[in-house]
């Protein structure tokens, strides 16, 4: 496997850590017979824990299509590998923030993991002007 599609199973570990860890830090509290149950929801962190969960799941179709789709259509492997890469630090970062309560540096980390997304999608397209 290539270091790319270990980071779409980084990604994908990511968005189901980011709701376990709460869970499991909550685990007096959460009752697994009423898991999307709005009331264990209800402070702020466990509030921000099930946004980055979700926006993780929003996120993962595309990252994980963009990587393959570059694969396939033989983009240069070590550009994909370190935009995969640098996707999911990103990511984590984003996480991070979400967690942090930091809205403006969240939104911006967001705005950069979609940019390298879209270099990654758009690589076979482009991929006759790089320089490798």
């Amino acid at each position: 496997m290539t270091l790319a599609e270990w980071c779409v199973f980084g990604a994908l570990l990511l968005y189901l850590s980011t709701i376990a860890a709460i869970k499991w830090i909550r685990l007096g509290r959460f009752d697994n017979s009423r898991p999307r149950d709005p009331a264990f929801y209800e402070d702020a962190l466990s509030q921000r824990a099930l946004g980055a969960h979700q926006n993780g799941i929003e996120t993962f179709p595309f990252f994980a299509f963009a990587v393959l789709l570059a694969e396939y259509r033989d983009s240069p492997q070590r550009l994909i590998d370190e935009l995969a890469a640098l996707f999911l630090i990103v990511r984590i970062a984003y996480v991070l923030t979400y967690l942090g309560n930091r809205p403006t540096l969240r939104s911006i980390l967001w705005s950069i993991g979609f940019a390298i997304n879209l270099g990654i999608f758009f690589m076979p397209a482009l991929k006759q002007f790089l320089p490798l």
